[in-house]
């Protein structure tokens, strides 16, 4: 059903990064893929590496654009994957607008919204606060701010080199630069910029990795104006939760109304 595509991000289009486009089937009713849906993965988790991550992406983006008749496209950040590039946290924000940018020049896509999980999740709320063109916001086990990366920013960029997404020996130019965006990236400052367009948020209740806290955080954030979803007994990995992509595919049908 998608097709392997290439989205030019960083400074002037020099980073190449892995992507995959999802269409609607040709029998689909008249005017389905007009509604596009940029969909993110989040950050290596436990001894996934970077090489792994985002993996079952495209098979979800075929299921939302064949259940739900949009247009999804979904990437690699850079540094994971077949993308090029070293990650920083503002470099994944960079790499969300791009992923935007080329959604929006698709033929028949009239309107975009965004969609992410985990890292990705907590990029979609920014990158929507910081963009008008963005119309609505899903947001999957987000945290609510990178501090806890920041509080010890060398031994998580000694991490972020175990796990293979900073690749270049070289890399980062800047350390202390690369250390002040784990801070200065706030979902928790930019998501009340949503409202009144369409806002979900849902967080697993046994989520280990972010506190459910976080999610409760975002929604007193955007004053309410959110739908607010904690699914009982459910872990970080709600991409693999039947009941997150039914709800995802819930909201997504709203949309269209």
């Amino acid at each position: 059903m998608g097709e392997p595509v290439s989205i030019a991000s960083g400074p002037r289009g020099a980073l190449a990064l892995s992507g995959y486009l999802a269409r609607p089937s040709a029998s689909a009713a008249q005017g389905a893929g007009r509604y596009g849906l940029v969909l993110s993965h989040g950050f290596p988790e436990g001894s996934q590496d970077a090489g792994a991550v985002g993996k079952s992406f495209p098979e979800l983006a075929d299921r939302l654009a064949r259940d739900a008749a949009w247009t999804v496209l979904t990437f690699n950040f850079r540094g994971t994957g077949e993308s090029q590039g070293d990650f920083s946290l503002a470099g994944w924000l960079a790499d969300v607008r791009a992923a935007v940018d080329h959604l929006l020049q698709e033929d028949g896509v009239e309107a975009v919204w965004l969609c992410g999980f985990a890292t990705g999740g907590a990029l979609s709320i920014c990158a929507a606060g910081e963009d008008e063109r963005v119309r609505g916001v899903a947001a999957f086990a987000a945290p609510a701010d990178f501090n806890e990366w920041a509080s010890d920013a060398r031994r998580f960029l000694a991490h972020a080199r175990s796990v293979g997404v900073i690749r270049s020996a070289w890399y980062p130019p800047d350390p202390d630069a690369w250390a002040r965006e784990l801070r200065e990236v706030k979902p928790l400052s930019l998501i009340g910029k949503i409202p009144p367009r369409p806002l979900l948020v849902v967080h697993g209740a046994n989520d280990a990795s972010v506190p459910m806290l976080d999610a409760r955080a975002l929604a007193d954030a955007a004053e309410g104006e959110v739908e607010l979803r904690i699914l009982a007994a459910a872990s970080h990995q709600l991409r693999h939760d039947p009941r997150a992509i039914a709800i995802l595919l819930g909201w997504l049908d709203r949309q269209l109304v």
